[in-house]
């Protein structure tokens, strides 16, 4: 079987309130959760907001599928332009460029932060964290890791603990829609919803949104660059990271969990907590790294080598396998999970190690 590093192969409706549960933002034990989580309601305000916010940044983790692999790069991010970047080594130190050092482009990363779950629950199938394997436990276990001090050379921290797990939220959704997808307005609506409930945004807090199963995700009503498992042609990623500023809460950092445990997104057979933990856990991270490295698309990424022109930390060190990701098996904060490693500036090469 052919290993293939990834790199190197290189909302049509919103939310309604017809469509997301009428509720307060109380704390409520969510129905079969095993962790108290916060209710949210995700109204006109919050749509309001999301369509008059500014600095909107977005970088996609490609899809491995045939419209991944054919479609320019360059649909996935609004904000890598290799043109105007300040090509700068690092180390700073090093005589060398290595083709895949990432370079600083002057811009801020994060050195400390809660992450928030936000999970979009179903009616009825999709409930509890359990959906998605349980990511709170995943970040928790990663916030105590090896593997998050690959950011230390990025960050200039290396404090244990910079990396927790806050508050957790969640609305309801009536359905999955695949031929009413999501957009990116709609996910910062949410993200807008969680941050406003007690204040919190900035560089300090990072929302993952996670999506239920059978729900598609597009940028935009109209660009046809989505998750979309059902609709081939339009199925570029798998995740993303985005960033936004908001009138009334300020900066805030999200990412956006479509369901992982499908073909051109999961990782293969045989991992250690089987393929829909591991699989949420490995875009999980992946996102989250480039969160940390790259919030808003103007500090660490490749600008030199054109295959991996563009890439972020985790970008360069996906392998493929047909149709699956083929992540190595290492321990995660003493639990072992099938996850990627991360870009490391001073080995120059992937590692789970700093």
């Amino acid at each position: 079987m052919v290993k293939v590093p990834f790199s190197a192969r290189f909302l049509a409706l919103g939310l309604t309130a017809a469509t997301i549960a009428l509720s307060s933002t109380q704390p409520v034990m969510a129905q079969g959760a095993s962790t108290n989580s916060t209710q949210i309601t995700v109204n006109e305000t919050d749509r309001r907001a999301a369509q008059d916010a500014t600095a909107q940044k977005h970088h996609a983790w490609p899809a491995n599928t045939d419209a991944a692999k054919q479609g320019p790069r360059s649909e996935l991010s609004n904000g890598h332009n290799a043109s105007k970047a300040v090509s700068s080594a690092a180390p700073a130190e090093s005589p060398t460029r290595y083709p895949g050092d990432l370079s600083y482009q002057g811009g801020p990363v994060v050195e400390y932060a809660e992450s928030h779950p936000v999970y979009l629950y179903l009616k009825s199938g999709c409930t509890t964290p359990a959906c998605w394997g349980s990511p709170a436990a995943f970040l928790e276990n990663l916030g105590a890791s090896e593997i998050i001090h690959v950011v230390d050379q990025y960050t200039h921290n290396s404090a244990n603990h910079r990396y927790t797990v806050g508050d957790s939220f969640h609305t309801t959704i009536a359905a999955p829609s695949k031929t009413s997808p999501l957009t990116d307005a709609d996910m910062q609506a949410i993200a807008h919803a969680a941050a406003a409930v007690r204040g919190q945004s900035g560089y300090g807090h990072i929302f993952h949104i996670f999506l239920p199963p059978g729900q598609d995700v597009c940028f935009t009503a109209t660009d046809g660059t989505c998750y979309s498992p059902d609709n081939p042609n339009t199925f570029y990623f798998c995740a993303y990271h985005g960033s936004a500023d908001f009138k009334d809460v300020g900066h805030v950092l999200y990412t956006v969990q479509p369901y992982q445990n499908v073909a051109g997104c999961q990782v293969e057979s045989g991992t250690p907590n089987g393929v829909l933990v591991d699989s949420t856990a490995s875009v999980l991270s992946h996102e989250t790294f480039e969160t940390i490295t790259d919030p808003d698309l103007d500090a660490w990424w490749n600008t030199t080598s054109l295959p991996l022109g563009g890439s972020e930390i985790a970008d360069e060190c996906e392998f493929v396998s047909t149709t699956s990701f083929d992540d190595p098996v290492f321990y995660v904060g003493g639990k072992k999970y099938a996850i990627q490693r991360e870009y490391n500036n001073n080995r120059h090469g992937c590692t789970e190690t700093p």
